[in-house]
């Protein structure tokens, strides 16, 4: 049984998708990330999605053989991220992210109707809104299995995801305006402007209709890469940190016209 080790980036997905397929209870595997979209760097992980209904059991992917960490379902956040592994498998890093596609599904009929919540998650600066299992139906590809569509960015989510991040966005920087700029709290107003940063870019990109999976490249694909010379400008002066929200204020607002 090979390995994976002797195949060219070319093959590897194909690789991968077949083993995971064989996992009981898995029904489609599909390609996400950096990977899918065509914009890796050489040092890029593989993120796979796995889509499974009904019984699943994540200890199953140990007997694929490949080393590395598996969650149990629900251990990265308990919320519409629901798990997954971060293995090692034909020299290449690779993570697994659970997908009940049944909540999948529920997601999807809820992001047409305008219906979302935004939760907490590591290594989201502003949350994760559970239209992101949706986005990732739209921007990855299918290896294994079939998978359902969303036919375009839902014009109800266009507005209610706009609206619902631009008004974060807003209190959060009225709130730092009043609770810390004004009496010098530097890292806390610092970390007010860069969630709201991240807060309007999530708007941004929701009223052009463009699907995001991270916020990797969340500041870039909304124009606010201006957001440096915000916070490199900061010092522990109460004129320049409400200045600095003001600014933050100002961009978030232009874009948002």
């Amino acid at each position: 049984m090979t390995t994976g080790d002797e195949m060219d980036d070319a093959e590897f997905p194909g690789y991968v998708a077949e083993r995971l397929s064989s996992v009981p209870g898995v029904t489609a595997v599909a390609l996400g990330g950096s990977r899918a979209a065509g914009t890796q760097r050489p040092d890029s992980d593989w993120d796979f999605s796995l889509y499974y209904r009904g019984l699943f059991e994540p200890e199953d992917l140990r007997a694929l053989g490949w080393p590395g960490e598996i969650s149990r379902i629900g251990g990265w956040g308990g919320g519409v991220f629901n798990g997954g592994a971060w293995l090692r498998a034909g020299g290449r890093p690779v993570d697994v992210h659970y997908r009940d596609l049944d909540e999948v599904e529920w997601h999807l009929a809820e992001a047409v109707e305008g219906r979302f919540r935004i939760e907490r998650l590591l290594f989201h600066l502003a949350g994760v809104p559970t239209y992101i299992v949706v986005a990732e139906l739209a921007v990855n590809v299918v290896l294994y299995g079939e998978l359902p569509s969303p036919g375009g960015y839902p014009d109800r989510l266009r507005q209610t995801a706009h609206e619902r991040w631009l008004a974060d966005a807003r209190h959060t920087l009225g709130y730092a305006r009043s609770a810390y700029a004004g009496r010098s709290r530097l890292t806390e107003t610092a970390g007010a402007i860069a969630l709201a940063f991240a807060q309007g870019a999530h708007a941004t990109l929701a009223a052009r209709g463009e699907w995001i999976t991270n916020e990797k490249a969340l500041l870039d694909r909304a124009g606010f890469r201006r957001a440096d010379q915000v916070l490199g400008a900061l010092t522990a002066d109460a004129g320049s940190l409400v200045a600095a929200v003001d600014a933050a204020s100002g961009l978030i607002g232009e874009a948002a016209e």
